[in-house]
């Protein structure tokens, strides 16, 4: 097994055994999430977002197909010369006895958990490699490694990279080799069959915030921290339409102010591992034209004048009869990070961004994290739903 040094460590890599015993008596456990932006343009930062767009639909695609995994890693991979991770959001564990910590990226779009990259894994008496090795593809490139389990047999972890994803497990299909069939359960699962928590289900709490790199969030092991967020949390089921029912996919629509349609009820995904919010091309040119914003030919993103931003209205989101108010400053670019991606210091830059195709794809939106800043999410396995509520940020005006 991994002995971990604290009992968020434990709880992240699922194990309910050590050499002492850790019992659990709090429920949520919470763990501090660091952003971190890495971004040298913003081209590179939509380049990566739509790469990732893209990976989404075909791997997807090739697992509603039940192909082979020999047919599944061609369909899945997408050829994009990204060059930057754009936006992680990081947090740090304990891993074997000795602990060695390792910086972990929370990611809803992926299931595999694995570590590496950043600092080599360094196998400790309490672990044993399993004759499995694992592979996996992204939309920014792929990894391959070795399997290891730990003594309670709760867990099979990768070693050669690094992730803690928090995606379906259904998304684990076909990554094992020669076990091509089984599935690897998710942290979550596991720390919830272990008794480690009380319910399947986890909380994510981001901040808006103005510099390059901040410790603004917070993911929370079974239940919602109350702390976090104001008022209820509205839920809604996993969309049944493909491919965004393979994600933590919802079904919402977007008005412009009091009465102006951007998107109508579609289907699309909420994910940790998107920087911007995107919304299918017809979506996009009704958005631009109503705000007025002109594509911007250094950066690649919507602009606008100050006399323009001062009129901007708020986009209402509504989520299965929820609706969410997304303010005309949630939906501007930092203006302090700029010229961290290459944009001009005085410019004012959208969020919005175009998906690369039209309504009915069945992935019509991307909420990235320019979304989930202003609103509390939870994501409930064990009933196959998302959740969303305001929080005190909801409303900021830090950007």
């Amino acid at each position: 097994m991994f002995a971990a040094p604290s009992l968020l460590a434990t709880l992240l890599l699922a194990l309910a055994v050590s050499a002492n015993p850790i019992v659990v008596r709090d429920s949520p456990v919470k763990l501090p999430l660091a952003r971190r932006l890495n971004v040298t343009s913003v081209h590179n930062l939509i380049r990566h977002d739509l790469a990732r767009a893209k990976h989404l639909r075909a791997r997807a695609e090739a697992l509603s197909k039940g192909v082979s995994p020999d047919v599944f890693s061609s369909d899945a991979i997408i050829d994009e010369p990204v060059d930057n991770q754009a936006v992680s959001y990081i947090a740090s564990i304990g891993v074997g006895s000795p602990a060695t910590t390792y910086e972990l990226i929370i990611d809803t779009g992926s299931s595999n958990t694995w570590i590496g990259a950043g600092t080599s894994y360094r196998p400790t008496s309490t672990s044993s490699k399993t004759s499995n090795s694992v592979s996996v593809t992204y939309g920014s490139g792929a990894f391959t490694g070795k399997t290891y389990m730990p003594s309670n047999g709760k867990m099979m972890i990768a070693v050669d990279w690094l992730s803690n994803s928090i995606g379906p497990v259904d998304l684990t299909q076909g990554t094992l080799s020669p076990d091509f069939t089984s599935l690897v359960p998710t942290v979550t699962d596991n720390a919830f069959s272990s008794g480690l928590i009380s319910g399947n289900e986890i909380g994510i709490s981001f901040e808006p915030t103005t510099s390059i790199e901040a410790l603004n969030g917070e993911i929370s092991w079974g239940g919602a921290d109350t702390s976090k967020y104001i008022g209820t949390i509205a839920f809604a089921p996993v969309t049944t339409t493909t491919p965004a029912r393979l994600y933590w996919g919802i079904n919402q629509s977007i008005r412009y102010g009091a009465s102006t349609s951007i998107l109508s009820t579609t289907a699309g995904v909420v994910d940790t591992g998107t920087t911007l919010l995107y919304i299918a091309s017809d979506a996009f040119n009704r958005y631009r034209s109503v705000t007025g914003a002109v594509l911007d030919g250094t950066t690649g993103l919507l602009r606008i004048t100050s006399s323009q931003f001062a009129n901007l209205e708020s986009l209402f989101f509504t989520i299965n009869g929820a609706t969410f108010e997304f303010t005309a400053n949630a939906q501007i670019w930092p203006r302090s990070l700029n010229t961290a991606l290459g944009g001009s210091p005085s410019s004012i830059y959208l969020v919005i961004a175009d998906n690369g195709g039209n309504t009915g794809s069945g992935l019509d939106f991307i909420n990235g994290y320019a979304f989930l800043e202003r609103f509390y999410t939870v994501f409930d396995t064990a009933n196959k739903r998302i959740g969303f509520a305001n929080t005190p940020f909801t409303t900021a005006t830090t950007n």
